[in-house]
C-alpha cells in the first residue's frame, strides 16, 4: 500500500490490539512503513506466524490479557492512539463460550476505553462487524442510517457482544482526558465485510481445509445470494484513513474531527455469492465444490445440531482435538442470505476507495494457498480414509479375530469374497505387502519432489496405498519429474521397467527394443494416460542423458 498522506502517523507511537493476527500484523508493518515512531503490537499470543517479521521491523511485541485492566494499562500507556482490532468468538468453537466472548469484547473494549481516557490517548479507531445490523434478515445496499439489531434477537454471542461494545466506543466519544487539559477522546467503528488475503487465518483456511477432506457436501442459500468481500489492503487503507480523520487540527476542522462518533461499512464494493467467491481458489487447488444447493431453513436445522451437540461438550471446547462443527446458526445466515453495504459514506467523510481489485486481491490470495499446498501434505478426502482404513481392519478382524460383535458377519462376506481363511489372509498380506512397497517408492520420489515432508508421505500412503500415491505423482508431475516405461515390445509388458527418466536404475550402454526401431511406453499416472514414443537406434544412457529434468 502505497499513500502520499502521513498525517498523524509520523512520530506517533500507536498501539495495535490483536497485533499478531492477520490484519493486526499488517496493520502495525504499514504504520512502521509510513514513519511511526513507534508500534506496540499488543496481543493475547506469544507467538504467531508474523512475530518474527515484526520484531525485524522493530514493532514491539507485549503479550497481556485483553480481559487484565492492569495488561491494558502498560500497553496503552504513552500511546497517541489505539487500533482496536482484538475480539473473540468470531466463528468455530469460539462462538459457543458465552463468557469468554463477552469477557473480551466487552469487558475488554470498556478497559481499554478507560485506559484511553487516564492516558490522554486521544484517538481509538474500533473494528466492529456487520453483525451489528445484521442478524439473519435480508440486506440489499445497506447504509450507515440502519438501527443496531435488537440485541437479544442475535443468534450467538459474539454480534451481540460487538453491537454492545460499538456502542460503547461511539458513546465515548468526545468524553474529556484526564490527563490532557482541554482535549477529547475521539473515536469511530470500521465495521469490514469478511477479509480474506494471503495470510488470513479465520474464514479461507476452514473452508479449504473442509473442502481438502471432501466435507462441503452442498451450497447452502441460493445463487442469487449476494454478501461483501473486503481485501486486506483495502481495509488497512480505512483504518488509517480513519485514525486521520480523528485529528482535531486538520485546518478548517478544528475541534471537528470528521470522524468522531461515527461508524463506517467497509467492503471491496463487489457484492457476489459466498461460494462463487471462493470457487476459483478452490479450483486453483484441485478441490471440489459441490453442485447442490440447501435451503437456509434445512442449513439451520442442521446448524441447530451442531450448536447442541458442541454446547454439551462445553468442557472440552478449548481441546485441541475436538474439531471445529461443521456450521453454526450465525454461520448459516452469513453465507446463505443476501447482506451487502455500500462504502458511500467512508467515501464521501474518510476519502476510501478500494485500492486492490477483487480480481487482483483473489489472484494474489490464490499464489498465497499454492504456495501452501505445495509445502505442506496433501492427503485424499476422508470418504477414502473412512474406507481404506475401515477395509483393512475389517480384513484383519475377519483373518484373525475371535467371533464377537460384528466379525461373525464381516467373515462371512470376507469368505464369500475370498473362499476360505487362508484366502482372507493371503489377501492381508497382499494389501499390506503393497502399502508398504508404495509407501517406500512415495518416500524415494517425496525425497526429490517433497523432501520436507518425505516421512509424512511415506505414513499416509503407507495407510492409504495408491490413492497417497496418486496425489505424490501429481506433484511429481507438476515439478517435472515424468514417470516412463522403457521397452520395445508391442504392448506394456509385465516386466517392464519404470525408473525416473534420468535412467539412474538402467544399466548405460543397454539398447531397448532391438536394434531397429525401439519404443518407450510413457505414463502419466496422474491421468492414466498412456502413449508411445518411436526413437531411432539409441541406448538408454543416451537417451536419458538427453533429457533436462532437474
Amino acid at each position: 500500500m502505497h499513500l502520499s498522506e502521513n498525517e498523524g502517523i509520523e512520530g506517533n507511537t500507536f498501539v495495535v490490539t490483536g497485533g499478531l493476527g492477520f490484519v493486526g500484523s499488517a496493520l502495525c508493518l504499514e504504520l512502521i512503513r509510513r514513519g511511526a515512531r513507534q508500534v506496540r503490537s499488543f496481543d493475547l499470543r506469544h507467538h504467531s506466524p508474523w512475530s518474527l517479521q515484526l520484531t525485524n521491523h522493530g514493532v514491539r511485541c507485549l503479550q497481556g490479557d485483553l480481559t487484565s485492566k492492569k495488561d491494558v494499562e502498560n500497553a496503552l500507556r504513552g500511546a497517541n492512539c489505539v487500533f482496536h482490532l482484538a475480539s473473540y468468538g468470531m466463528s468455530g468453537k469460539e462462538m459457543l463460550q458465552f463468557s469468554r466472548v463477552d469477557q473480551v469484547n466487552i469487558n475488554g473494549t470498556c478497559h481499554v476505553l478507560e485506559a484511553c481516557l487516564e492516558f490522554g490517548i486521544t484517538r481509538l479507531v474500533y473494528v466492529s462487524t456487520y453483525n451489528v445490523v445484521f442478524g439473519g434478515k435480508e440486506i440489499v445496499n445497506g447504509n450507515e442510517a440502519l438501527p443496531y439489531f435488537p440485541i437479544d434477537d442475535h443468534v450467538d454471542p459474539y454480534g451481540r457482544s460487538k453491537s454492545i461494545a460499538e456502542q460503547l466506543v461511539l458513546k465515548y466519544n468526545g468524553r474529556p482526558l484526564k490527563n490532557n487539559i482541554g482535549k477529547c477522546l475521539y473515536t469511530c467503528a470500521v465495521r469490514p465485510a469478511a477479509i480474506y488475503g494471503p495470510g488470513e487465518e479465520r474464514h479461507l483456511p476452514r473452508i479449504v481445509s473442509m473442502a481438502k477432506l471432501g466435507l462441503v457436501p452442498f451450497k447452502i442459500g441460493n445463487a442469487n445470494v449476494k454478501t461483501d468481500w473486503v481485501y486486506v489492503d483495502n481495509l488497512l487503507l480505512a483504518l488509517l484513513l480513519a485514525s486521520m480523520r480523528l485529528l482535531d487540527d486538520i485546518p478548517g476542522k478544528e475541534g471537528r474531527p470528521v470522524a468522531a462518533g461515527q461508524p463506517y461499512f467497509i467492503s471491496d464494493g463487489s457484492p457476489i455469492n459466498t461460494f462463487e467467491f471462493i470457487q476459483p481458489l478452490l479450483k486453483s487447488l484441485d478441490y471440489d465444490l459441490p453442485k447442490s444447493w440447501l435451503a437456509v431453513s434445512h442449513a439451520l436445522y442442521l446448524a441447530k445440531i451442531f450448536w447442541a451437540v458442541y454446547s454439551m461438550l462445553y468442557p472440552l471446547l478449548n481441546r485441541w482435538w475436538l474439531p471445529q462443527p461443521f456450521i453454526l446458526p450465525a454461520e448459516v445466515y452469513k453465507v446463505g442470505l443476501t447482506h451487502y453495504f455500500s462504502y458511500l459514506k467512508a467515501q464521501q467523510e474518510l476519502g476510501y476507495v478500494p485500492m486492490v481489485s477483487p480480481r487482483e486481491g483473489m489472484a494474489a490470495t490464490i499464489s498465497y494457498w499454492q504456495d501452501r499446498k505445495n509445502k505442506s501434505l496433501d492427503g485424499p478426502t476422508i470418504h477414502v480414509w473412512g474406507m481404506i482404513l475401515i477395509g483393512m481392519i475389517s480384513l484383519f478382524a475377519c483373518g484373525w479375530f475371535p467371533p464377537i460383535g460384528p466379525v461373525p458377519l464381516l467373515r462371512s462376506i470376507g469368505l464369500m469374497l475370498f473362499r476360505s481363511m487362508f484366502g482372507i489372509r493371503l489377501a492381508f498380506y497382499l494389501a499390506t505387502a503393497a502399502h508398504i512397497g508404495e509407501g517406500v517408492y512415495a518416500w524415494r520420489l517425496a525425497k526429490r519432489v517433497d523432501p520436507d515432508n518425505a516421512t509424512g508421505w511415506f505414513w499416509q500412503t503407507f495407510a492409504l496405498g495408491f490413492p497417497s500415491l496418486r496425489l505424490l505423482l501429481k506433484r511429481a508431475k507438476r515439478v517435472g519429474v515424468p514417470m516412463l516405461w522403457l521397452t520395445g515390445l508391442p504392448g506394456p509388458p509385465e516386466d517392464s521397467l519404470r525408473v525416473p527418466c534420468e535412467g539412474e536404475l538402467v544399466t548405460p550402454g543397454a539398447t531397448f527394443g532391438g536394434a531397429d526401431r525401439p519404443s518407450i511406453w510413457y505414463v502419466d499416472f496422474a491421468s492414466f494416460r498412456l502413449s508411445v514414443i518411436k526413437l531411432p537406434t539409441t541406448t538408454c544412457k543416451q537417451y536419458c542423458s538427453s533429457l533436462s529434468v532437474p
